[in-house]
């Protein structure tokens, strides 16, 4: 079983998890509903809205948790979308910048305060 104190941080970690989950779940359901997006496609486009003018793929990986395939599997999606476009790094050939396009911006604009809201419900904020 463990002590009383492994105990508590057990159940602290349970507590967050289905939080976690709970929000994320709201946050899908609404994204997708009233946008067409997910949750990671507006993480990511919330990234790249608040970058100077690019950023690189690690920085995106990074930003939105996510394994290295599945960011790149992201992005590929947004790029099918009209989203994001992508281009190599002219300094280095292995690396690979990630940019917003217009219309992009314009869905995390839209979804914003759809994400806003879940959370403000959700969180208590």
């Amino acid at each position: 079983m463990g002590t009383v104190a492994e105990q508590g941080l057990v159940r602290q970690w349970h507590e967050l998890l289905a939080r976690h989950a709970m929000v994320s779940s709201a946050l899908e359901c609404a994204l997708q509903d009233k946008h067409g997006i997910g949750v990671s496609e507006f993480e990511a486009l919330e990234f790249l809205a608040g970058s100077a003018d690019q950023c690189r793929s690690a920085d995106l990986t990074d930003a939105v948790h996510l394994s290295q395939s599945a960011t790149s599997r992201l992005v590929a999606r947004l790029e099918r979308e009209g989203f994001v476009e992508r281009a190599l790094c002219e300094a280095d050939r292995r690396g690979i910048f990630v940019t917003i396009t217009g219309a992009g911006r314009e869905r995390y604009l839209e979804a914003k305060p759809t994400h806003r809201a879940v959370l403000a419900e959700k969180l208590g904020g």
